[in-house]
């Protein structure tokens, strides 16, 4: 028995560095490599997955936008599945939707996290203008030739207000991501809980993970709850909560 755990324990150090020495470089810094001749991008995670029971595999997908020469109309590009590490995977677990490495037409290069359009478009007079509600807020605008980015950025149910923008551009001075205001609950305006990313990609396939994690559980604790074991170990069944 003791050889036998000493193989399964080899084993498990054997995959585990292998699957630790796959990951010496994300694909985000692969994809920004890529793109050193491009003179504006924004890169924003656009989906993930986590599979597996015993050996978890982690998976994420962008949403990159770019201009290709200077002056062009930018693009939109949805990427393949790229495997991730579990590090890198748990530091942007809560960035599903947010810009989380962009490139501005100065050539500045930052992977400081942000609400989609916040770093290149938001703010840029090339693309928009502050334009003054019948509320008195200003909002941000496009040019009708860029209105289709109204669109990626889901502006018309989430508009982007001028108090907000002020906000991040204190953020990122400082180096600090954000995620927009506080929308009550203690969340954020923007993120992976978020409703904004909850409306933007509702059929994403991290939600119906999340789901199905949350139903799989809910169905373990129920059947704990029912099920208790005596010291003989015969089994009883027992009412209530698990544990009372």
């Amino acid at each position: 028995m003791k050889q036998y755990r000493y193989i399964l324990w080899c084993t498990f150090l054997f995959l585990w560095s292998c699957s630790s020495d796959s990951f010496e470089k994300n694909p985000v810094d692969v994809l920004m490599r890529d793109m050193t001749t491009t003179p504006v991008y924004s890169i924003m995670l656009y989906d993930m997955d986590e599979a597996g029971t015993f050996f978890k595999e982690y998976k994420q997908q962008y949403r990159i936008i770019k201009e290709d020469t200077a002056g062009g109309k930018p693009e939109e590009v949805i990427t393949d599945w790229y495997p991730v590490s579990k590090d890198f995977f748990d530091q942007h677990i809560n960035d599903m939707g947010m810009e989380i490495a962009a490139k501005g037409k100065d050539g500045e290069v930052t992977k400081t996290v942000a609400p989609p359009g916040y770093n290149n478009y938001v703010g840029n007079p090339q693309y928009g203008h502050w334009q003054q509600g019948s509320n008195g807020n200003s909002f941000w605008a496009f040019y009708g030739q860029y209105a289709f980015m109204s669109s990626l950025f889901n502006m018309a149910a989430f508009p982007i207000r001028r108090s907000y923008y002020n906000d991040y551009r204190g953020s990122r001075s400082s180096g600090r991501p954000y995620y927009g205001p506080d929308v009550g609950g203690g969340r954020k305006a923007y993120g992976t809980g978020s409703a904004y990313t909850s409306t933007t990609k509702p059929n994403s396939t991290w939600r119906r993970s999340a789901s199905s994690r949350q139903l799989r559980n809910s169905r373990q604790r129920t059947s704990r709850s029912g099920t208790r074991y005596n010291s003989g170990g015969s089994m009883r069944s027992r009412g209530g909560g698990f544990g009372k």
